[in-house]
């Protein structure tokens, strides 16, 4: 797949966009203005002591990103790469605004929405971890989750003492 850059339009006061892509069957969002293009899968190199969901960092055009398989985070099984597609992110870390990358099965759409469609993520207890989810909306007969990567990406890569960064 050849490199997607996004383009922005100009919305109403009560409209949002998502961009949508599947991740085992299922349908996630992230704000499209957090999405600054999308990639074909490319082997990531791997960093050493990191999670296991961190795929590890590719080379943006000198800029070093960290590339999240968010199979494995949400653990929903492994799943081969070579038909995957690399969404870079912008996300507010502890260390500002950075690029990162998150691996899914496949982009869907852009969902355009009236921000009354949107429903608050339910409790589910504490069996089920929903702080990354930033709520839900109707998309036909199925619902998206809409997920806010700064909780899901920015708390993932933490300074450590020495100021170097830890996944």
């Amino acid at each position: 797949m050849d490199e997607v850059n996004i383009q922005h339009e100009q919305l109403g006061d009560n409209e949002q966009q998502f961009m949508t892509f599947l991740l085992a069957g299922e349908i996630y969002g992230v704000d499209i203005l957090r999405v600054r293009e999308i990639r074909g899968w490319e082997r990531a190199t791997r960093v050493p002591n990191t999670p296991a969901y961190m795929k590890g960092v590719i080379n943006l055009r000198g800029l070093i990103v960290p590339v999240f398989d968010l199979r494995e985070r949400f653990q929903l099984g492994a799943e081969n790469h070579h038909d995957a597609v690399v969404i870079i992110l912008r996300v507010q870390s502890a260390q500002g605004e950075q690029e990162m990358g998150v691996i899914a099965d496949a982009v869907a759409e852009v969902l355009e929405t009236d921000s009354s469609m949107l429903r608050v993520t339910p409790e589910f207890g504490g069996r089920v971890d929903t702080r990354f989810m930033e709520g839900l909306v109707p998309s036909g007969e199925r619902m998206v989750m809409l997920l806010n990567v700064d909780k899901l990406l920015g708390e993932s890569i933490e300074p450590s003492a020495d100021g170097m960064a830890v996944a």
